[in-house]
């Protein structure tokens, strides 16, 4: 597929993360369409902001775009798809969401066949308001058609390789560092708290690295806003490294870690070491 000529560009979900990837988008003269729909007043406002056309519906812009690009929760990548395809879609979708292989390659095989192109992506770093900082890694038979949109920055773009799934793979693993090494200190700092021997854990911490005992309050402290999202991030990686053959139950772990701290998602000030520690140790409710 070459690049297109015309191209209507939409972005499905501008959270903290896609309005980054829409700037990008608008830096290089293309304007960017949304569905204000069933979207929250933070994303209106983001959306207002930086001048996204609201064309009202995700119909509505899956049939006015021939540009689609998915930035949203793990767990609702495969849905966007499907509602998608469900109204239509025919152009050129890309998946920039925290997938494994497989799940992109599923989603991918559900484009090809409803007429659409598919190119898989993957996100690594914060949102994207520097040079350098974000990355968004492309992959498929199609990936260089993308590229061009996104050539203004700050967001930088790559290529992975020439087939569906290497971005999500490459995102997966590097997240099941990344973000799996975050889950693992909330799990030896509950342990240690629910054990009776925190005090003394971070006083051996401090020993070794003086600044690791208040690095690893504030990075738990910092994840709490994003848990939600992490979870399905975690379960992503782990059927990734199943798929593989390789133990998924690390990951299995730092999901239900996630999953304990979710519950903060939209508080407004960011929780104390102590509530994180009690909603950790504390057994969770499915």
């Amino acid at each position: 597929m070459t690049t297109i000529s015309n191209p209507s560009i939409g972005i499905i979900n501008p959270g903290a993360m896609g309005i980054s990837v829409a700037a990008t988008v608008i830096n290089g003269g293309f304007p960017v369409h949304w569905a204000s729909n069933k979207r929250s007043d933070q994303s209106k406002t983001r959306a207002a902001e930086y001048d996204l056309i609201d064309v009202g519906t995700t119909a509505a812009l899956a049939q006015s775009c021939n540009i689609l690009i998915s930035v949203c929760p793990p767990h609702a990548a495969e849905e966007v798809a499907t509602e998608v395809i469900a109204h239509g879609f025919q152009g050129l979708f890309l998946d920039a969401n925290a997938i494994s292989p497989a799940k992109a390659q599923q989603i991918g095989q559900q484009m090809s066949a409803a007429g659409a192109t598919f190119v898989d992506g993957g996100i690594i770093g914060g949102p994207a308001w520097q040079p350098e900082t974000t990355w968004l890694y492309l992959s498929g038979p199609d990936a260089a058609a993308a590229l061009s949109y996104f050539a203004a920055g700050p967001l930088e773009t790559e290529i992975a390789g020439p087939e569906i799934g290497q971005a999500s793979a490459l995102k997966m693993v590097f997240a099941a560092y990344t973000k799996g090494r975050t889950a693992l200190l909330a799990l030896a700092l509950a342990g240690a708290e629910a054990l009776g021997v925190r005090t003394a854990l971070e006083n051996q911490w401090s020993r070794y690295w003086p600044d690791f005992t208040e690095d690893t309050h504030e990075r738990l402290r910092r994840v709490t806003a994003k848990a939600w999202r992490f979870e399905g991030e975690m379960d992503e990686i782990a059927g990734t490294f199943a798929g593989v053959d390789l133990p998924a139950g690390f990951h299995q772990a730092a999901a239900d870690i996630y999953g304990r701290l979710a519950p903060f998602k939209d508080i407004p000030v960011l929780p104390d070491l102590e509530t994180i520690l009690t909603a950790l140790t504390s057994s969770r409710q499915d």
